[in-house]
């Protein structure tokens, strides 16, 4: 079992550094800014629907006499 977990933690060690190695991380502002904008999109999309069906569905005659 301890070999396992020195085999396991030597691996997490090695990708680390790999990872802190490489300049190149992508540019988290501009990704983060469009799912934000993606996501007040999809948001947006889904309040219209709601509100369409919710208008069609309020405008059914049930015939109750009301």
């Amino acid at each position: 079992m301890l070999y396992h977990c020195r085999t396991v933690w030597s691996l997490i060690r090695a990708r680390t550094m790999l990872l802190r190695e490489d300049p190149e991380r992508g540019e988290i502002t501009t990704t983060v800014i469009v799912t934000a904008l993606m996501a007040i999109a999809a948001i947006a999309i889904i309040a219209i629907i709601v509100a369409k069906l919710t208008e069609k569905a309020n405008s059914i005659d049930l015939g109750l006499g009301g």
